[in-house]
């Protein structure tokens, strides 16, 4: 998709001109046609650098755009003044920009799902292909409803995955933390305050061996630290690759508890994202290639691609679905049942909405699981050093009482 700078002339002999993205000149001579305008000159606009970090356009103003469009096209107001009402509006700026492109996009020929398709970092496929199923089957204010559903469902499960990472990562951290200095700080302080009563003979083989830690810890830091650099960059290396993600991502769905929450939320995510575009129209074909492409796991991905290379080939659903041994027995039956019954976007979703119940309780127990398994192993971690550095203090403490 480029822009080009386009003159034309009308039919009383008025010259416009203007500016239109269309992937060829050609089209763009077509559309000018179709507009009752004859081509007069068709010229591929240079591409300005425009570096942008980010959208910086938070969900909730997705989901209030899309509501609030919805709500204006099922009041009757035209496409464009919409477009216009909304942009002036926003607080983001950037968010207004590119609601401007798109209504500056619309207004010289362009459809709104092809204005949307300009801004792949703020409007994602399953966005666009939704619009254009919307305006083909003129029922744009429907779909643009059941998107800000859609997204808000798909973002509240978002906040649970980073919630339940959230804590653990958090005492891990903080462990981590600690760790380095009670060895670096902690143990040598200690260690001098021995010496100063007497030296370190007759010290518990507790208090001696984590104060050997202590001293390889501080001797080998350099080393230590240039060690965990080389893992981490290595590890980043490995799934950056195709098959290194692949096994990475096989990992996961393996892994005893976070697994089974991770395989819940692909299975919320997949109906959910498959219910809602068949209901909106679109062909089941295309609705698969865009759950796969949306789906943030290559396992699934690569299952529904070969559930999509079946049902091309004239299959039903369910067959490949159970084949690929990825999605559980109840998912693949009730999908088979709302294939035959000619319900299945009503299927996919409730076994969504299952789903995401199950994703909550599934969450909540593993937050459950975690917290206590945490909390033993850095209270235990810190326990062990404080109680080998404090056992020569009792020790002293008898033989002053002894004495």
């Amino acid at each position: 998709m480029a822009d080009f700078a386009w003159e034309a002339r009308t039919r009383g002999g008025e010259v416009r001109r203007g500016v239109m993205s269309a992937e060829t000149s050609d089209l763009v001579e077509q559309r000018l046609r179709q507009q009752q305008l004859t081509p007069v000159a068709v010229k591929r606009k240079a591409q300005a650098l425009k570096i942008q970090l980010g959208t910086g356009i938070g969900i909730k103003e997705l989901v209030t755009f899309t509501r609030l469009f919805g709500t204006m096209i099922d009041a009757g107001l035209p496409l464009v003044q919409c477009l216009e009402i909304l942009s002036s509006q926003q607080s983001n700026k950037y968010f207004g920009e590119v609601l401007r492109d798109v209504k500056n996009s619309v207004e010289q020929g362009s459809t709104f799902s092809d204005a949307l398709r300009r801004h792949p970092k703020v409007f994602d496929e399953l966005f666009v292909n939704l619009v254009q199923a919307g305006e083909l089957g003129g029922i744009l204010d429907t779909i643009m409803n059941r998107l800000s559903i859609y997204i808000e469902k798909r973002q509240k499960l978002i906040r649970q995955v980073r919630g339940a990472m959230t804590y653990p990562m958090i005492v891990i951290v903080i462990a981590a933390v600690l760790l380095v200095v009670m060895l670096t700080f902690v143990i040598p302080a200690f260690e001098g305050m021995f010496k100063d009563f007497g030296g370190k003979q007759g010290l518990p083989a507790l208090t001696q061996m984590m104060m050997a830690i202590s001293h390889g810890f501080i001797d080998y830091l350099p080393f230590i630290a240039i060690v965990v650099g080389v893992v981490v960059f290595g590890v980043m290396y490995i799934y950056r690759q195709p098959k290194g993600k692949l096994a990475f991502h096989r990992t996961f769905l393996k892994l005893p508890i976070m697994g089974n929450v991770l395989r819940k939320i692909a299975v919320a995510r997949f109906t959910r994202t498959l219910g809602t575009l068949l209901q909106s129209g679109v062909p089941i074909l295309d609705a698969l290639d865009i759950c796969a492409r949306t789906a943030g796991n290559l396992v699934i991905e690569a299952a529904i691609f070969y559930v999509r290379q079946k049902i091309s080939e004239g299959k039903n659903m369910g067959e490949p679905l159970a084949e690929v041994k990825v999605f559980p027995d109840m998912v693949v039956q009730m999908i088979s049942v709302g294939e035959q019954t000619g319900a299945l976007d009503q299927m996919l979703n409730k076994v969504a909405d299952f789903y995401e119940e199950e994703t909550d309780i599934a969450v909540a127990a593993l937050t459950s699981a975690l917290e206590p398994i945490l909390m033993v192993g850095v209270g235990g971690m810190v326990g062990i050093v404080m109680v080998s550095m404090y056992l020569p203090i009792f020790s002293m403490a008898g033989n002053i009482k002894a004495d």
